[in-house]
């Protein structure tokens, strides 16, 4: 193990940098300073450059949105399939069926209003950088 770690700490350094970017994302979620400018320091470490209280948040207010949308489009997806399992397992019962296919149908119109609506967040974040 120990000539492991040595040759890891022998390697250089630009290695293991990673180049700055705000489109870092964890899962499929970005980060909140998504359309921010961002540089890498003297340290290595990036940071948002230039930041003007009251200029900059329309972009980190679009960064939530586009968050929030993000996570709606995986709420309708869940009930997509919620909704697809209750289909299935209605075993002939009309109302069920009726009430499954009704949820389908709900949840494929709040996937398109999400659809809609990321690209319209997309779009106008992307403008504003």
């Amino acid at each position: 193990m120990a000539p492991v770690i040595i040759a890891l700490a022998q390697l250089p350094q630009p290695l293991f940098a990673v180049a700055c970017s705000n489109k870092n994302m964890f899962f499929f979620l970005p980060s909140w300073y998504e359309y921010l400018p961002v540089a890498q320091n003297a340290d290595g470490t990036c940071a948002v450059q230039n930041f003007a209280f009251p200029h900059d948040l329309l972009p980190i207010g679009l960064a939530i949105v586009d968050i929030l949308v993000r996570l709606a489009g995986l709420v309708a997806i869940i009930s997509i399939i919620i909704a697809g399992v209750t289909y299935i397992t209605s075993s002939g019962n009309p109302e069920k069926a009726a009430s499954a296919r009704k949820r389908i149908y709900n949840s494929l119109i709040g996937l398109a209003i999400v659809f809609i609506a990321a690209a319209v967040v997309a779009f106008i974040g992307n403008s504003l950088s």
